[in-house]
């Protein structure tokens, strides 16, 4: 213990320091020597010995256990000490025992410092994620949708603060603003401190006297209400909407987050979509494929005319520009048509010797099918 600096010396304080005097000069020297901002080699070490020195200086019992035994106070065999076995002494002037290693390298290397000063400012709440179903004409031409919702939101009288004025409002006395306290337990390794929430304020950090009327102190209220959301057109599946302020209520009074609508769309029972693009199979008799012709086909937008080609085999690809969505960033798709023809099950004798006619034509014209040889029935 010969070697440690006096704990006034480290955190640069008289011993007659107040503990708010106590207090700022912590904060200063832990942010400058936090490893997170600070990028010295000795900074770790630093940050340590500016928390230590704080850890028992900040305490009242144990400030006056080192102002009259100095650092043999935690001194496992000193006269101050809280004893134990060997080997498990020098914990205690943290957060005590196993249970707080955690907490004590998150301390000194994850920003614990900087946690328990943030603890009690306001903070977002979270962001809430519910499901909308669509049709598909809803989801291309847009619609709007009543949403009813039920939440916890910040009370609107006293602003979260639970109180029914801010003089109401006090620093708790036993945690001095931190909402967290320390406490001491007798365990098989000796006496072992552990922080936890301040039974007083309940992990706050203040005290009230005379709570809100409408959320009754807690700073939050339910709320119940109607909203209408604009779905604009061409929204798909997968896309989500933002509603700012729907979300979960915040804490200490901050903001509350906000709602995501995710959007889920009905498939639909003539058109396949591919972002922006609509593909559409068209059915059409063969001798619209043989001759061409003009065929009413139905779109996104509505019926529109399709010129086929004369000849036009099966599977081919008509596209129909700018027939397809409009997205939300305005960009428009095409509809691409799958010609599907379709023959008779049966031929009268007139279709039959019509056909004829038009095979013993073909085979005048030396076509590509003449290459082939064929049996007739």
């Amino acid at each position: 213990m010969a070697d440690k600096r006096d704990y006034y010396e480290v955190l640069g304080v008289s011993k007659t320091a107040s503990q708010d005097e106590i207090k700022s000069a912590y904060r200063k020297l832990a942010k400058q020597y936090h490893p997170d901002i600070n990028k010295s080699p000795d900074a770790p070490e630093k940050f340590k010995e500016v928390t230590e020195a704080y850890e028992v200086l900040s305490d009242p019992q144990k400030r006056t256990q080192y102002d009259q035994f100095g650092h043999a106070a935690f001194d496992q065999n000193g006269p101050g000490g809280f004893g134990g076995g060997a080997g498990f002494g020098g914990f205690e002037g943290f957060e005590g025992g196993f249970e707080g290693f955690g907490d004590l390298f998150s301390q000194f290397f994850g920003g614990g410092a900087r946690s328990g000063s943030r603890r009690n400012t306001p903070r977002r709440g979270d962001d809430k994620l519910i499901t909308v179903r669509l049709s598909f004409d809803q989801a291309v031409k847009g619609t709007s949708v009543d949403i009813p919702l039920d939440y916890v939101t910040t009370c609107p009288d006293c602003k979260g603060s639970g109180a029914k004025s801010p003089s109401d409002i006090h620093t708790c006395q036993r945690c001095h603003g931190t909402g967290r306290v320390v406490t001491q337990r007798q365990t098989f390794l000796g006496v072992m401190q552990q922080e936890a929430p301040c039974p007083d304020c309940h992990g706050s950090g203040k005290t009230i006297d005379h709570k809100c009327d409408k959320c009754h102190g807690n700073g939050k209220v339910r709320k119940q209400e109607t909203i209408t959301v604009n779905i604009p057109r061409g929204v798909d599946t997968g896309n989500r909407i933002r509603v700012e302020g729907k979300g979960e209520a915040g804490v200490n009074g901050g903001p509350n987050g906000d709602l995501y609508i995710q959007i889920d769309v009905a498939p639909s029972q003539q058109f396949v979509r591919k972002g922006a693009d609509i593909y559409f199979n068209l059915p059409i008799s063969y001798t619209d494929a043989l001759l061409g012709a003009v065929i009413t086909v139905p779109t996104v937008t509505g019926d529109c005319d399709l010129t086929v080609p004369p000849c036009t085999e099966s599977n081919t690809i008509l596209k129909m520009a700018g027939k397809g969505v409009t997205l939300p960033n305005g960009k428009i798709g095409s509809q691409f048509v799958t010609i599907n023809v379709k023959f008779p099950k049966t031929l009268n004798k007139e279709q039959i010797d019509l056909v004829k006619r038009l095979d013993e034509i073909e085979n005048k014209k030396g076509t590509f099918f003449g290459l082939f040889k064929k049996k007739k029935k």
